[in-house]
This record gives structure tokens, sequence and C-alpha cells, in this order.
């Protein structure tokens, strides 16, 4: 059975929203502003980028995190046009990135 979890969380004093969804031998990880968010290795950057570019999805993607507070350290390994459009590139750290989609 799943577990689905909200988090109320602050990111430099701004409200955030962090999403835990425990799965067998995984868990999903998102914490969301309003304009975007992002997320554990889940996310397909490239579907977003490609088949939904239409959307201007503004997110990006970390791997190898665990934890909402590792997902926030985190340098993203991918982000969406959208998201590089904003400044947010990969090597930029979750909490930066968020930052950028207040």
């Amino acid at each position: 059975m799943s577990v689905v979890r909200l988090k109320p969380m602050q990111v430099d004093g701004h409200p955030v929203v962090g999403v835990e969804v425990a799965l067998p031998k995984t868990n999903l990880l998102v914490i969301t502003t309003e304009k975007g968010y992002i997320m554990c290795g889940a996310l397909d950057v490239a579907l977003l980028n490609e088949k939904l570019a239409d959307r201007r999805v503004l997110a990006g993607r970390a791997v190898g995190v665990r934890t909402l507070e590792e997902l926030l350290d985190a340098p993203l390994e991918m982000v969406t046009v959208e998201a590089e459009q904003l400044g947010i590139h990969a090597g930029t750290t979750g909490r930066e990135a968020l930052l950028h989609m207040l």
C-alpha cells in the first residue's frame, strides 16, 4: 500500500510544499511552488520538453535523493526548457531552483 505525505516547508522564508509518495522499493519526492517544481529521478524531463512542450512546464530533476531535504540540497541533473529560460540549469541546487520559481 502506498503512503502519501504532504509536508509544508520553507525555502529561505518562502512557503513551498513537499510531497512524498512511499511506493514498494522506492519513494517519489516532489517540492513545489505555485509556478514549478523539482522532483526525484522519476521525473521524465525529456517527455516534458518534447511531447508536452506546449505546456511550458517549469521543472527540474535530481537523482540519487532519498528525502525532501536531500532534494533541496542536490544539484539538478536535468531541467526543462522553461526552467533554463528562467536561469535554472543542470547543476543548480534544488533550493536555488525553487527560489527562481517563486
